[in-house]
C-alpha cells in the first residue's frame, strides 16, 4: 500500500509527491542481484516481538527479537556460498548468474507467511542504495529453499503451491509434508521424521529401554514426530510412561508442570522430539533442580545442536543426526567478513556486534565503537565452526538442486538462455527429476514423496579430555540397505555419567524363563509380575508371554525352561524289589523241586500214595511253573511278554487248582467208596482224574485263545498316572478276558475250598481236605486281597503286587499241602504207614 504525502520522505527527493511502501514492508535480510532469483527463508532470529491491535492506529508489523542463531545466520550464508560457486561454475548455467533474497522468518508462522507472499507476488521492494527510494517490482522466485522448521514449512508451501513455487527445505522434517495432495511442491533435502522415528524406536527396542519418558514440541514436528514414534514404539513393545508436549512461548508454569512429571518419573531414558529452543528452556528448568540421572535420546533437531552441549546432563545423549560433510571453500566465505561488509547487511551488523560487544554504527549506550581490531578468525561460535557440517550441507544440496533443474529448463546442451521465460510450474517438474552428485560427494535426488534416501549418524554425546562434549558418531541408519540391516553400530557409546553398560531402564525386570509375564492389572503392558510356568509346562525365552506344555513324552526340568525326556519306570530286573521278588521265585521254585525229590523218593510210602501220587506230583509240577511264571512280570514290557505273563500265570494256577480239584474230589470219592456196597472209585479212578484236570485246563487254554486272539495285551506308555514320569506296562487289551482268567481261577479255588471244606471232618488221621482247606483259604484270602491292591497301586508297584500275590498263593499251597507229608516223611517215618493213615492206630500231635 502507498501512502501520499506532501512531505517527502527524509532521503527521498520529488518534485511531485513523497512515497514510501506501508510499514516498511520487510527486506531481504542478504541478497544479490542476478537473471534468475533464488529465494530463501531461515530461522535466524528466536522470536518476534509485536503488540496488540488497537483499530484506532496504524498497526505495526511484527520484528524479529531475542539472540540470533549463528548456527542458522551460517545456513543462510552457506545458501550465498553455494549460488557464488554456482556462479563461478562452466559446467552449470554457464552464462548465467544466479541471485538470491534470504529472509529471516524469526521461527514465527506469521513472518513466514508474509515472505512467502512477497516470494510469490513479486511486489518485494528492493532498495539499491540508501539515498533514493527507487523500487523495482522483482519477479516472482522460481524456487526458494528453506524452512527450517516444519510448521513454517507447511503454511508457506500451502500457499507457494498454489503458484507451482517450489520450496525445497533444508531442516523441516515432519512426516506430514510427504503428503503430495496437500503439499505437491515441497521438496526436501533432509530425511523425513518417519525414518527417524522407525530409527529411534530400534535403537531404544536395541538397548532393550521398554519403559520411557517423551517430551515433544508442540509444534507440526514434534506432534507428528512423536506420534510416528509412539507408533513404532508400542508395535516393537515399547511403553511410554508420559508423553509431554510444550511450546517456547508457553506459560512457565506448564515448563515446570513439564519438568516436575520428568523428576517423579521412574523411566531412566527420555526421548525428545523437540526443537533446540523448547528443549534449551526445558533444560534451563531442569537445572533448577536436577532429576536423577537420565538417558536422552535425541532428534536431529537438537542432538547435533552446539548450543546445548554446555548442559552436562545431557552427557551420554545418544540419538540420529545428519551425516557429517566437508564444503571445499565454506571457512574461508564465512570467515572473509570485514566490518564494511557487516554494515551492508542488518544481519551481519547483529552478528558483529553481537560477537565483538562493540558498535559499528558508532557509540551507543553499554558498547563500545568497533575500532578495526576484531578478529573474525579468533571467534569461536556456532557460526566459525565448520568442523561438523551437517545441516549446512542440506543447504548446499537444495541450493544446488533448484540449480540443477533451472539448468534442465533453460540451457540445453551447449548454452544457457538468461532471457529464457519459464514458470515455476517447469521448475518443480524438473525437481522431480534431479539426480547428481555434489562436489563434495553426496547423492541428491528426490522419491515420490520429495524426500531424499534416509540416511542418519548416530550420535553420542562424550566427555572429551578438557571436560567438555562433543559430538562423536557411533553408528549409522541407511534406509535403502536391505530390511533389519539399516542400522550399525561401529564404535563404543559412552552413556549416561560415563558408563560403559547400557543403563536399564525397565517398568518390571525381565521374567526370566520358566516364567511367563503377567500384566499388571490397569498399568502398561510393560509393566507385569513374573508367573512361574504351570506344572507340565515351560518357557525357554526370557519375557515370555505364555508358557508350553511339553509334549506327553517330555517333562519340564526343575527350572520349568526346557523339557527333559520322563523316566520311563517299569519293574527292571536291578530293581531291589525285582530282586527280592526273583528270589522268593527262584526259592519258592526251588521247594517245589526239592519236595519233587523227596516224594519221588519216597514214591513208593502210602502217605505219597494216599489220593493219588500221580497229581501230587502233576500239582508240584505246575507250583513249579507259578512259581517261575512271576519271572515273566520283570523286566521291560515287550509284545511277547505281555501275552506270555497273563496267560502263564491263568493257565499254570488252573492246572494247579484242578490238581488240588481233583485231589479234594479223590477224598470225598474215596470216603464214599468205605460204604457198604458203595463202587463210587470206578467212576473217578485215575483216568477220570486226569481227563479232569486236563479239562479244567483246557477251559482256560480256551479263554487265553480268545483273548490273545481278539484283544491282546500289549505294552504302551501310561502318561496318565504320573505326570513326570512314563509307566510302562502291559495293558490289558480287553478287560473282560483279564478278569474272565481271574475269575476261572476264582471259580475253582471257591469250587475246591467248598469241597475240601465238606470233606475237612472225615475219619481219618490223615485227612488231606483240611489241608487243601486252609491252602484254599489262604489262596483265595490273597486273591481277594489282591483286586483292591493291584487296583490301587501305583506305577512298577501294580506288578510287584500281581506277583507278591502269586508268590503269596503259590507259598501258601506248598505249604499247606505239602509241609505236613515232607515233616512226616523226614521226621515222622512211623506214622508214614497204611495202618496209621487209615486211623489203625492213634495220631500223635503235629
Amino acid at each position: 500500500m502507498l501512502w501520499v504525502t506532501g512531505l517527502s520522505p527524509a532521503g527521498c527527493k520529488s518534485d511531485l509527491v513523497s512515497c514510501r511502501l506501508w510499514a516498511d514492508s520487510q527486506m531481504p535480510s542478504l541478497f544479490m542481484n542476478g537473471d534468475f532469483v533464488i529465494g530463501g527463508v531461515f530461522s535466524i532470529h528466536y522470536y518476534t516481538r509485536s503488540e496488540q491491535n488497537s483499530y484506532t492506529r496504524q498497526p505495526l508489523q511484527p520484528q524479529c527479537s531475542g539472540r540470533m542463531n549463528f548456527r542458522h545466520l551460517r545456513f543462510a550464508r552457506a545458501m550465498e556460498f553455494t549460488i557464488h560457486e554456482i556462479n563461478n561454475r562452466t559446467d552449470l548455467l554457464p552464462g548465467i548468474t544466479l541471485g538470491y533474497r534470504i529472509h529471516d522468518s524469526c521461527s514465527a508462522v506469521l513472518m513466514a507467511v508474509k515472505v512467502a507472499f512477497q516470494f510469490a507476488n513479486g511486489m518485494e521492494p528492493f532498495y539499491n542504495d540508501t539515498d533514493s527510494c527507487s523500487k523495482s517490482a522483482a519477479a516472482a522466485v522460481p524456487a526458494l529453499v528453506g524452512e527450517t522448521s516444519s510448521t513454517p514449512s507447511m503454511s508457506m508451501t500451502r500457499m507457494l503451491g498454489l503458484f507451482g513455487i517450489p520450496q525445497v527445505s533444508h531442516y523441516a522434517t515432519c512426516a506430514c509434508l510427504s503428503n503430495k495432495r496437500q503439499f505437491p511442491a515441497f521438496f526436501r533435502t533432509i530425511p523425513s521424521d518417519h525414518h527417524q522415528a522407525a530409527a529411534l524406536a530400534n535403537v531404544v527396542k536395541h538397548f532393550g529401554w521398554t519403559w520411557i519418558g517423551a517430551v515433544r514440541s508442540d509444534t507440526d514436528y514434534g506432534n507428528n514426530g512423536m506420534a510416528s514414534f509412539l507408533k513404532a514404539a508400542q508395535e516393537l513393545g515399547i511403553c511410554v510412561e508420559y508423553s509431554e508436549s510444550y511450546y517456547r512461548t508457553e506459560p512457565r508454569s506448564k515448563l515446570e508442570r513439564v519438568a516436575n512429571v520428568i523428576r517423579r518419573s521412574t523411566a531412566r531414558v527420555i526421548v525428545a522430539f523437540v526443537h533446540e529452543g523448547e528443549l534449551r528452556l526445558l533444560l534451563e528448568e531442569l537445572t533448577r533442580q536436577p532429576p536423577p540421572p537420565l538417558q536422552w535420546i535425541g532428534s536431529e533437531a537438537w542432538i547435533i545442536e552446539p548450543g546445548i552441549l554446555r548442559f552436562n546432563m545431557c552427557a551420554g545423549a545418544i540419538g540420529f543426526g545428519i551425516p557429517r560433510s566437508v564444503i571445499p571453500g565454506l571457512r574461508e566465505f564465512l570467515l572473509d567478513l570485514s566490518p564494511e561488509q557487516a554494515l551492508k547487511s542488518s544481519l551481519l551488523t547483529e552478528f558483529w556486534e553481537s560477537s565483538f560487544s562493540c558498535s559499528l554504527k558508532g557509540f551507543s549506550e553499554g558498547a563500545r565503537e568497533c575500532d578495526g581490531s576484531e578478529d573474525i578468525r579468533a571467534l569461536q561460535n556456532p557460526y566459525t565452526d565448520t568442523s561438523q557440517l551437517r545441516v549446512t550441507n542440506m543447504v548446499y544440496k537444495a541450493t544446488y538442486a533448484i540449480a540443477h533443474a533451472i539448468h534442465a529448463v533453460i540451457c540445453n546442451d551447449t548454452q544457457c538462455d538468461k532471457n529464457a521465460k519459464f514458470t515455476p510450474w517447469q521448475i518443480l517438474d524438473q525437481l522431480k527429476r534431479v539426480n547428481f552428485t555434489t562436489k563434495n560427494g553426496f547423492q541428491v535426488s528426490f522419491d515420490s514423496s520429495g524426500d531424499p534416501v534416509a540416511v542418519y549418524e548416530l550420535i553420542n554425546w562424550q566427555v572429551k579430555k578438557d571436560g567438555g562434549l562433543d559430538f562423536v558418531t557411533v553408528g549409522h541408519y541407511d534406509s535403502s540397505r536391505p530390511r533389519g540391516q539399516e542400522f550399525s553400530i561401529s564404535r563404543p557409546i559412552s552413556w549416561v555419567g560415563g558408563q560403559t553398560e547400557v543403563p536399564r531402564s525397565v517398568c518390571s525386570e525381565s521374567c526370566p524363563p520358566g516364567t511367563r509375564k503377567a500384566v499388571q492389572k490397569g498399568k502398561p503392558v510393560c509393566c507385569y509380575d513374573c508367573i512361574p510356568c504351570a506344572e507340565g509346562e515351560i518357557s525357554n525365552k526370557t519375557d515370555s508371554l505364555n508358557c508350553m506344555r511339553c509334549p506327553p513324552e517330555l517333562w519340564p526340568n526343575t527350572q520349568r525352561d526346557s523339557c527333559l525326556p520322563k523316566p520311563v519306570e517299569f519293574l527292571s530286573w536291578d530293581d531291589t524289589l525285582s530282586i527280592i521278588l526273583t528270589v522268593s521265585s527262584i526259592t519258592g521254585a526251588f521247594i517245589a523241586v526239592c519236595v519233587t525229590v523227596v516224594f519221588y523218593k519216597h514214591r513208593t510210602s502210602p502217605i505219597v500214595r494216599a489220593n493219588n501220587s500221580e497229581l501230587s506230583f502233576l500239582l508240584l509240577f505246575s507250583l513249579i511253573l507259578c512259581f517261575l511264571c512271576s519271572l515273566t512280570f520283570i523286566g521291560q514290557p515287550s509284545e511277547w511278554s505281555c501275552m506270555l505273563r497273563h496267560t502263564v500265570f491263568g493257565i499254570t494256577f488252573v492246572l494247579c487248582i484242578s490238581c488240588i480239584l481233583g485231589k479234594t474230589i479223590v477224598v470225598l470219592m474215596a470216603f464214599r467208596a468205605t460204604l457198604p456196597g458203595s463202587n463210587v472209585m470206578k467212576w473217578f479212578g485215575p483216568p477220570q482224574q486226569r481227563l479232569s484236570v486236563l479239562t479244567f485246563t483246557l477251559i482256560q487254554v480256551l479263554i487265553c485263545v480268545v483273548w490273545l486272539t481278539t484283544s491282546p495285551p500289549l505294552p504302551f506308555k501310561n502318561f496318565r498316572q504320573y505326570k513326570e514320569r512314563i509307566i510302562l506296562e502291559c495293558g490289558l487289551g480287553s478287560a473282560i478276558g483279564f478278569w474272565a482268567v481271574l475269575g476261572y481261577i476264582g471259580f475253582l479255588a471257591l469250587l475246591c475250598f467248598i469241597l475240601a471244606f465238606l470233606a475237612r471232618k472225615l475219619p481219618d488221621n490223615f485227612n488231606e481236605a483240611k489241608f487243601i482247606t486252609f491252602s484254599m483259604l489262604i489262596f483265595c484270602a490273597v486273591w481277594v486281597a489282591f483286586i483292591p491292591a493291584y487296583v490301587s497301586s501305583p506305577g512298577k508297584f501294580t506288578v510287584a503286587v500281581e506277583i507278591f500275590a502269586i508268590l503269596a498263593s503259590s507259598f501258601g499251597l506248598i505249604t499247606c499241602i505239602f509241609a505236613p507229608k515232607c515233616f512226616i516223611i523226614m521226621f515222622r517215618p512211623e506214622q508214614n504207614s497204611k495202618k496209621h493213615l487209615m486211623g489203625k492206630t492213634p495220631s500223635k500231635s503235629l
